[in-house]
């Protein structure tokens, strides 16, 4: 041992042949930061399209790995009649009359003029005052009324595995930040991990160098230390699924031991971001089902419109021809007053906190199973080409290590 020590430190190669572990952990660093850089980006097809040129596997597959974020999450911890109900409807019914109260003349005004400019201008103030008053008076009884039927008939109403998926693959900036900020450590660690895995990988590469100066040492040596660094690293990550004790260690995939740290980012995005009580409304009235929402809402006015001195005022500045698109212009204002009360972030941001708390909770409550499946299918998806990749780029590496290093070297 000590003569084969004293030869390879005086051998006039050593740097070079030192250099093979090193350039290694360069290889595998490098291969798994292009690794995750090909499963995000870039976020739309660069090259020439259909098969000469790459996008990100995740904006690439949006609405798949939407359906599998609803799938593998969401749906095992809660359903639109739980969240509606969290968002406490009676609050949502508070802060539209709370909007709209200050807003009767103005949408009156504007709905008038649209329909009749002249003769609601000449039209006296009384009725008018009046038409205002008992829109004022009856309002919140009917805001009461619509959302408390909105509640009882959520499920038909909106699906939140729509709303989500149709968020997630509309936005793919919006798709990678779940995925980038739920596994930002593992991400990290696939990065780094690459580095110390082919030096440890190149230790043995350089000794067989040593012994077999084959022309295909090198270049088979860096494709296993790519093939290797990635598969090793992306394993790592998820296995083992639950917590094994080897000796005074206990081991276990590293996203799952943040489970309670991943839930809390999670939960936050979804609630912020996606499954807010303004985009559920949107969705209510704007959605595929809309029609059932907004025959509920003309159900709801027509004690207003169809009463006493609010009919006899339509009548007299549209006339009885004119009252039917005036009854579909009250509820199509209605509704865009409703929508754009929840362009306050404040309440906007309160409402999502109640949710998010119930989310959390149950989200770190998950079986390892379960919760793994979160980060999972950014890896799964293709994950093949990111380990094929690894062992293409290090094959080359090698190939140049025999070139540019050991080019003097008889083989």
């Amino acid at each position: 041992m000590l003569e084969f020590y004293n030869e390879f430190v005086n051998h006039p190669d050593f740097w070079a042949y030192m250099s093979i572990p090193l350039v290694a952990g360069i290889i595998g660093w490098g291969t798994n930061w292009v690794a995750i850089q090909m499963t995000f980006y870039p976020i739309n097809f660069f090259g020439i399209p259909p098969w000469l040129g790459w996008q990100g596997i995740i904006p690439k597959r949006g609405r798949k790995m939407a359906g599998i974020v609803v799938e593998n999450t969401l749906d095992k911890i809660s359903t639109m009649q739980e969240i509606f109900d969290e968002f406490e409807p009676h609050k949502i019914a508070h802060h539209i009359i709370k909007v709209a109260d200050s807003r009767i003349e103005e949408l009156t005004d504007d709905i008038m003029n649209e329909r009749n400019a002249v003769l609601w201008e000449n039209l006296p103030n009384v009725l008018k005052n009046r038409a205002y008053a008992r829109a004022r008076r009856q309002l919140p009884q009917m805001l009461d009324s619509l959302i408390e039927d909105m509640q009882a008939n959520i499920e038909d109403l909106v699906d939140p595995k729509d709303l989500i998926i149709k968020k997630l693959s509309a936005d793919k900036h919006l798709l990678n930040r779940v995925f980038l900020e739920c596994g930002e450590a593992e991400f990290k660690f696939v990065i780094n991990s690459g580095f110390w895995f082919g030096l440890l990988f190149g230790i043995p590469q350089m000794l067989w160098w040593w012994f077999d100066k084959s022309w295909w040492t090198l270049p088979a040596c860096g494709l296993f230390v790519g093939l290797a660094t990635n598969w090793l690293a992306l394993n790592l990550i998820f296995r083992p699924l639950n917590p094994v004790k080897v000796g005074p260690i206990t081991l276990q995939g590293l996203f799952l031991r943040r489970q309670n740290a991943v839930s809390e980012v999670f939960c936050r995005l979804v609630t912020q971001d996606i499954l807010t009580v303004g985009h559920i409304m949107t969705e209510i009235f704007r959605g595929p089902r809309s029609d059932r929402a907004k025959a509920m809402l003309k159900r709801h006015l027509r004690p207003i419109i169809d009463g006493g001195v609010v009919k006899t005022v339509a009548q007299l500045t549209v006339g009885p021809e004119g009252f039917v698109g005036l009854k579909r212009a009250i509820e199509e204002k209605t509704i865009e007053m409703s929508l754009a009360s929840f362009d306050d972030p404040v309440f906007t941001r309160e409402r999502g906190k109640v949710v998010e708390r119930m989310f959390r909770d149950r989200m770190q409550a998950m079986s390892a199973e379960d919760f793994q499946a979160l980060l999972r299918p950014a890896f799964e998806e293709d994950e093949w080409i990111l380990i094929a990749l690894g062992g293409a780029l290090g094959f080359v590496a090698g190939l140049a290590q025999l070139v540019f290093m050991f080019s003097g070297v008889s083989i």
